[in-house]
């Protein structure tokens, strides 16, 4: 027998209120929808349905239940990433002190994870290795002083910030993205003394002073094999949902006394590993960078494959590209080639930072992530990174201030909105989280007009897997004979990470992204027309969606 398609199926079947999956379904003798209008016209369109709604499995009808399978089709979700980065070097947003206690480090990241849900964000960035020391548990770095305010002393009373933040993104259906700095082993908000363990004090001969600052030198293949040990560690220990890095590769340039550029002091490593080859000193150093931003991805893959690798490299690769653009070239002083990483697939999601408004045209929000759209042949997931800090000094759009650092909260909405408009845009990344916990216009201005509804993470074709089996949906009645609230279950032996509820008032629809641990709500008082619930799974594949009505409401 040949299945009718979507698209066939409206113009060879008369019976326009056959739902949909019938018309798809395989029987012998002909096609169904042939047979359905016979059926039809013969009155017997209620034996039909029960009789098929029990082969199909569609689900059964508890003797405690008032409801039916809808021939109703819900919307598609939005898909969108939506994210913030977390910042833990110098206290940027969390813990908002050296010091606190556990309780209270504990409850400031509740609160960070609550304010991200609210705002229906989907994934938070959370360092973890701001310097070559952890706020985790590492069994090779010294525990951060942003924890106690002195390296390498662990909370106390003890416990795994890390394993603390992903279990309570988790319960709330977020992403949790490690967020490494590969290279800098020292900044200069560090106070507390090197704690022996600390790379500097093991293996000195892969640091290097740089101005006011210590760095790993990314020529020396021991780097290399360090930085990738460091965060393979977290990836095979750790439920994490991805692994970050940002702009911070080779230094930003540091100027000595006099006020001239310094050198990276690097002439050990380029004698012995560059120095006799056939590129320049600026190219093998960007070779250095790629060769490990590859190494990191292909690792990951291979001990996770569902783990994302996401870099946020600064926003303009080269100035001149596009011809408009004007400013710092990363692509020169950092020695990072980000369009070849993104080029090349070495990533999952690529964010760069466009921290600049939309208007200004040598460094214009727009002009630039449309840029990036075409050095993507691969299709990975383009995110735009916007600079939300911005909209923290009480500008409006009535009132703007004359500081570049002043913007009113219609700047995101905007870049938020000019995003969407792009093809091949997949989403953005706020920095930071302190500026979506401190600024109540903005966080109004996100809820009104950008975040009204919840979006699922954009799938990830080049992960491969297959959608979930269709969940089990029932809908049991309480003693008043009235749906007390929605039961679920994964069909089969399977298991969501996350469910996509959506339900129909009176004809508009409402879409809830819940944790996979959650299997009911209530229904609360004013009880929904229609009911649909699909399974989502880490890759973010989506199961066609289980669907009931309640009696007499279905449309």
């Amino acid at each position: 027998m040949k299945v009718l398609t979507e698209g066939q199926s409206a113009k060879k079947c008369n019976d326009t209120a056959m739902p949909q999956t019938f018309l798809n379904l395989r029987r012998g003798g002909g096609r169904f929808c042939a047979a359905g209008s016979r059926l039809l016209r013969s009155g017997l369109r209620a034996a039909l349905l029960g009789t098929l709604l029990a082969a199909s499995g569609f689900g059964t009808r508890s003797p405690a239940a008032s409801h039916s399978q809808a021939d109703i089709i819900p919307p598609r979700p939005s898909r969108e990433f939506r994210g913030a980065w977390v910042a833990t070097v110098a206290n940027i947003d969390w813990p908002s002190r050296k010091g606190l206690s556990t309780a209270e480090q504990q409850a400031e990241l509740v609160a960070i994870l609550d304010r991200a849900i609210q705002l229906k964000l989907n994934a938070v960035i959370f360092q973890v290795r701001p310097a070559c020391d952890a706020m985790y548990a590492s069994r090779i770095e010294p525990w951060s002083e942003y924890l106690s305010g002195t390296m390498g002393r662990a909370p106390q009373p003890f416990y795994d910030p890390l394993a603390f933040a992903v279990a309570e993104a988790h319960k709330r259906g977020i992403e949790l993205h490690a967020w490494f700095n590969p290279y800098r082993a020292r900044v200069l908000a560090s106070v507390s003394p090197v704690s022996p363990d600390h790379i500097s004090k093991k293996r000195p001969q892969l640091v290097r002073q740089y101005g006011k600052y210590l760095w790993l030198d990314p020529g020396e293949k021991q780097v290399q094999d360090y930085s990738l040990s460091v965060i393979m560690d977290v990836v095979k220990r750790y439920d994490v949902d991805g692994i970050h890095f940002d702009d911070y590769f080779y230094p930003y340039k540091e100027k000595d006394s006099a006020g001239k550029e310094m050198a990276f002091p690097d002439d050990a490593s380029w004698r012995r590993y560059g120095a006799g080859g056939k590129l320049s000193r600026d190219d093998w150093r960007r070779q250095n960078v790629s060769r490990f931003i590859e190494r990191v991805y292909k690792s990951i893959k291979s001990a996770k494959p569902w783990v994302k690798f996401g870099v946020s490299p600064f926003g303009i690769w080269r100035p001149g590209n596009p011809a408009q653009i004007r400013g710092f070239d990363a692509y020169a002083d950092l020695y990072a080639d980000s369009r070849l990483w993104l080029a090349s697939g070495w990533v999952d999601y690529f964010a760069p930072q466009l921290y600049w408004a939309i208007d200004p045209p040598e460094q214009s929000f727009p002009v630039l992530l449309k840029w990036w759209t075409a050095q993507n042949p691969k299709g990975r997931l383009l995110v735009a990174g916007i600079d939300t800090t911005k909209t923290a000094h009480g500008a409006s759009a009535a009132n703007p201030s004359t500081s570049r650092r002043s913007w009113p909260p219609e700047e995101i909405v905007n870049q938020i909105q000019r995003s969407r408009e792009l093809p091949g845009v997949g989403g953005h990344i706020h920095w930071n989280m302190r500026a979506l916990m401190r600024n109540a216009s903005l966080d109004e201005a996100l809820a009104r007009g950008v975040y009204q509804q919840p979006a699922l993470v954009p799938a990830l074709s080049w992960l491969g897997g297959s959608a979930p089996g269709k969940p089990r949906l029932t809908l049991p009645k309480d003693t008043a004979g009235v749906p007390a609230k929605i039961t679920w279950a994964a069909s089969g032996s399977g298991k969501a990470w996350l469910w996509l509820l959506q339900t129909r008032h009176a004809g508009q629809w409402t879409n809830q992204i819940l944790p996979g641990t959650t299997l009911s709500q209530a229904m609360g008082k004013s009880a929904p027309d229609v009911v649909a619930l699909s399974a989502v799974d880490r890759k973010g594949n989506v199961s066609s969606p289980a669907i009931l009505s309640l009696t007499g409401r279905a449309r």
